[in-house]
């Protein structure tokens, strides 16, 4: 198995930004990447704890590494990524080849991602929707569910289906309830129940974060949205 899927600080992923965060002017890119970071740092504990056991879990490992690499990179290339070349295998691939493996499951995370950077927003619907969550999730794999709920929501959004992408952004807030999380998937559910035209259930979104996580930056939103 490569090292570089086993080490987990060697793990390093390319910022993630829907059309839906200039949508929605989110509050600061630092966020994002952190939440990106996050995924990818997990992504690397979910090899290393599951790929020895099974050959095909390391075959899958082996393959995802070139994709992995392509969405990653300084200048990521989302194309090439998704569908891989003579060179190097996609996402899509991975997917294909051995796609009721582990490296398969967020396999269909980054393809999800991939789609949405390219403007695919059916296919991103779809394979965002494939990645199977862990039933006992840790509280980073919950960070990886959360966004991927919150990716399929920014969908949503982009489709003009917002009480779906309310429903989705609500989801992604239970699936990580933390200071960190919970507050900025709050936020974009209290706007897409704004946009579709549920006002008082998004003034409860924001009375929310300023109860439970004042010391958020959302909570300064909040504040100002409910003057």
């Amino acid at each position: 198995m490569a090292q570089k899927n086993v080490n987990q600080e060697e793990v390093v992923v390319a910022e993630v930004v829907s059309k839906t965060e200039k949508f929605f002017e989110e509050n600061g890119k630092a966020v994002i990447i952190a939440l990106v970071v996050l995924v990818a740092v997990v992504a690397g504990g979910w090899f290393y704890k599951y790929f020895a056991i099974d050959k095909n879990q390391e075959a899958a490992s082996e393959l995802i590494i070139a994709a992995q690499d392509r969405f990653a990179g300084e200048t990521p290339d989302y194309a090439l990524a998704l569908n891989g070349d003579e060179t190097g295998a996609g996402f899509l691939d991975v997917i294909e080849q051995y796609g009721s493996t582990d490296a398969g499951n967020i396999a269909c995370h980054y393809a999800g991602i991939c789609y949405l950077r390219l403007g695919d927003l059916e296919n991103a619907a779809k394979y965002l929707a494939k990645f199977d969550a862990p039933c006992r999730a840790s509280l980073p794999e919950q960070v990886i569910i959360a966004q991927n709920l919150g990716l399929q929501g920014d969908v949503a959004v982009e489709l003009g289906n917002y009480a779906e992408a309310a429903a989705l952004f609500a989801k992604a807030v239970k699936a990580s309830e933390n200071s960190y999380t919970a507050p900025y998937y709050l936020v974009k559910e209290a706007r897409a129940l704004a946009a579709a035209g549920e006002l008082e259930k998004a003034q409860d979104c924001y009375k929310a974060i300023i109860a439970n996580y004042p010391n958020s930056t959302e909570s300064r939103e909040a504040e100002k949205q409910l003057r």
